[in-house]
């Protein structure tokens, strides 16, 4: 299995652990950055496969950090999963489609929390081409 690198730009550390138990596989590496202003940085110093981005963070919010990442031609082509819990704790319910809509930018994939195991595995296995 090929090496690949995650970065998950995370600040809630049980939310760390469940990422970590899910993706943390032999061949993936993953790297962590607690905050935005943070995850920004790894993401540019690191140039990870792919990163598991929180929406609700310290010091930069996730939608700020995925504008960002998009922006920069050093990361925009970076595949971004956004992990949020706005609907759970709204009732509102967003699609990726919706996300770009608002932000002006859409991630490549959109995981709800509390989020189900397979489906985050499965949309990082579909961005990285099936060699998560």
């Amino acid at each position: 299995m090929p090496d690949r690198k995650i970065l998950v730009v995370e600040d809630e550390e049980d939310s760390m652990e469940f990422v970590r138990a899910v993706l943390e596989a032999e061949g993936t590496r993953l790297v962590w950055a607690r905050d935005g202003g943070a995850g920004l940085k790894a993401a540019r110093s690191e140039r990870p496969d792919l990163i598991v981005l929180d929406v609700q963070m310290p010091k930069k919010d996730g939608f700020t950090v995925l504008v960002e990442l998009k922006q920069d031609p050093d990361t925009q082509r970076i595949p971004v999963v956004m992990l949020t819990g706005v609907a759970e704790r709204t009732g509102i319910r967003f699609s990726k489609t919706d996300l770009g809509n608002f932000i002006g930018v859409e991630p490549d994939a959109y995981v709800e929390k509390p989020v189900d195991p397979e489906t985050l595995r499965s949309a990082v296995e579909r961005l990285l081409g099936g060699r998560a």
